[in-house]
């Protein structure tokens, strides 16, 4: 959804003067003269004077009529697909009358405030923590991309839904955000600035047309490291915190501006913006990160990543990253359903098609690459079986669009990044199926093209009715699809999609390191389970860890006597690249509530890897359908 500019005419902005007057002259038992969702909520951040490394919010609503008032930090923003609870990192909540006195305040839960006598309420206060400081405190902790950080005097991540409420009923009043910050420091966001008729270097106001627009634009405030190019008609702004002045947005800046204009020849004529904002994040990973990634929003993304990484791995990782939130103007941006459309911050009700939200996205991020010619044929046929392989490390006979409406809860959440996975897959099988179907000429890309033009952003489909719209779009056989693989439990059988298009598989063995297979780890964080580290299951595991003994699911509790969590795997990954095949290693593991020992010599680590590859007998047809799906 593009951001909606709140413009006042000059009569407005006098009439809004005199309203300000005389709310200041009546002050008293209530505000008569302006309601509150007849006016904008005035909301100021002071990035200045921080205190134990929190930021004071207030929230200067109209007046009430009601006499309970319900005030709400959310609990899940869209893009997540987690509970995050952002309002325990607000403490100090007050709820103040017109005479500055308190009013009394009754917390119900983490998230919600219930303020009595609410038609004497005048402002909200309250202290925020930011989350990438005590990511490693909480037991479940916030995913960095959609957190918040404060470094006083020198970064502000303000993903804003972190930042700023909202009070019941009022989630469409406009916002004045006032932000109070460093004269040094710049800020990055797609947020409207007010036109004000002098400059204040310490100042900045900011405009939402509603509670939805103040979540969707993230703000980032670091000393000027911006670059900014232009795609076509998306003016594209790169900015980058670096701690220790390693990368500036014009070391990164040519390889951003290369992958935008390939996405955007790939994408042709679907197009939802013409401002697209980067805020990257470099963590020095000593305690201000859990999780590197991104989150999109709708003319922007945040991006973390750790600033060790070599420059090459970066601009990788940034493409791959970057390209997957831009990919999102096409869904859920621009396609989505009435759950999205109508979020509840509070008590979210999920869609059923994480399938097209997340998996479409994903697929795009990948193929747009060999499209485009930014990857090759291998790396591509690479990608597709690391996806295939990661894919079986979750449930794969769990119903996609039962576990995407149930995403929040159990046994569900855990099998989300399944949808980076099988997601992906489950668009390549169908895109692979309309190109047959059609003779080369739609897949996927088309059908994205064709919703988008049904809906756009401004509208919703129903939840219950996309896979027969799609149907309808295309051809009778893809409901049997659906109704099988992704409605249904039935895993998909990859083989006969490859053979179409004239694929084949074969395993080999190959090396690896001891923890890692290139980027992919045998390992992982059981954030439910105070940040255990576990070995994987469901994947094929290396010599290193299968010559031990260790199985898929085994918790290690310790490795040569040094009692294992996320801080100590951490330097023991590193110095595992320095092993040779002789070093001796103790490891003990946890497997059914009980401690197992195994002690050996790491040996040299392989792997049997399935790759794909062309068939030497591949007909024509197959191989046009291939050409048709790889190329466009």
């Amino acid at each position: 959804m593009r951001a909606i500019k709140l413009i006042f005419s000059i009569m407005k902005k006098s009439l809004l003067v005199f309203l300000s007057a005389s709310l200041l002259i009546s002050c008293g038992a209530s505000k008569t003269l302006v309601t509150a969702d007849k006016t904008p909520i005035l909301t100021e951040l002071n990035l200045v004077e921080v205190v134990d490394d929190k930021v004071m919010v207030r929230l200067d609503p109209g007046a009430f009529t009601n006499d309970t008032i319900s005030f709400f930090i959310p609990k899940t923003v869209p893009g997540t697909y987690s509970s995050d609870n952002y309002g325990k990192y607000i403490e100090d909540f007050k709820a103040l009358d017109y005479d500055g006195n308190e009013l009394t305040v009754s917390k119900i839960d983490d998230n919600t405030w219930n303020i009595v006598e609410g038609k004497k309420l005048d402002k909200v206060t309250y202290w925020v923590n930011d989350t990438y400081d005590t990511e490693n405190e909480v037991q479940e902790a916030v995913f960095s991309p959609s957190g918040t950080n404060i470094k006083a005097g020198e970064n502000y991540v303000l993903n804003l839904h972190g930042f700023v409420g909202y009070f019941d009923a009022l989630k469409e009043v406009p916002y004045e955000i006032t932000i109070v910050k460093p004269a040094d420091l710049v800020s990055t966001t797609s947020l409207i600035e007010k036109a004000m008729e002098t400059a204040d270097p310490s100042k900045d106001v900011f405009q939402a047309s509603r509670y939805f627009e103040v979540i969707d634009n993230p703000i980032m405030y670091a000393k000027p490291n911006t670059e900014t190019f232009q795609i076509n008609d998306i003016e594209v702004t790169l900015s980058v915190y670096s701690p220790n002045g390693i990368y500036t947005a014009a070391s990164i800046r040519e390889s951003m501006e290369k992958m935008m204009s390939a996405q955007k020849t790939f994408l042709g004529d679907i197009d939802s913006t013409n401002e697209y904002n980067i805020l990257l994040y470099l963590s020095t990973m000593e305690q201000d990160a859990n999780g590197f990634g991104a989150l999109e929003h709708h003319t922007s993304t945040v991006v973390v990543l750790p600033e060790v990484m070599q420059k090459e791995a970066l601009e990788q990782a940034m493409i791959d990253v970057v390209s997957h939130e831009f990919f999102h103007i096409v869904t859920p941006l621009n396609v989505h359903s009435e759950e999205i459309q109508y979020f509840d911050f509070n008590d979210p009700k999920m869609s059923q098609h994480l399938w097209m939200y997340e998996g479409t996205t994903e697929y795009f991020a990948n193929l747009f690459q060999i499209q485009q010619g930014l990857i090759d044929e291998a790396e591509f046929y690479k990608r597709i079986m690391d996806k295939v392989g990661n894919s079986k490390s979750y449930d794969d006979a769990m119903s996609f669009t039962e576990m995407s409406r149930n995403i929040l809860e159990e046994p569900y959440k855990d099998n989300y990044a399944n949808v980076y996975e099988k997601g992906t897959l489950i668009n390549m099988v169908l895109d692979i199926m309309l190109r047959e179907w059609s003779n080369g000429e739609k897949g996927v890309l088309w059908l994205m093209k064709e919703l988008s033009k049904k809906y756009g952003d401004m509208t919703p489909f129903q939840d219950e009715k996309l896979i027969d719209e799609i149907v309808a779009m295309t051809f009778p056989e893809v409901r049997s699809f659906f109704v099988t693989h992704v409605i249904g439990n039935t895993p998909i059988d990859y083989g006969t999609y490859f053979s179409k298009v004239g694929l084949t598989t074969a395993t080999q063995e190959e090396q690896t390191g001891y923890f890692l297979q290139g980027d992919v780890p045998f390992i992982d964080v059981d954030q439910a389970n105070d940040n255990a580290i576990f070995v994987r299951k469901g994947i094929e595991l290396n010599s290193f860890f299968t010559t031990l003994g260790v199985q898929g699911g085994d918790v290690i509790k310790s490795i040569n006597g040094t009692p294992i969590n996320l801080e100590a795997i951490r330097p023991i990954i590193g110095q595992s690249f320095g092993w040779t095949p002789e070093t001796e290693i103790t490891m003990v593991v946890e497997r059914d509530a009980e401690e197992l020992t195994f002690t050996g010599q790491v040996g040299a680590p392989t792997v049997n890897v399935t790759k794909l590859a062309p068939m030497e007998d591949a007909s024509d047809t197959q191989i046009n359908l291939r050409k048709a799906w790889m190329k466009g």
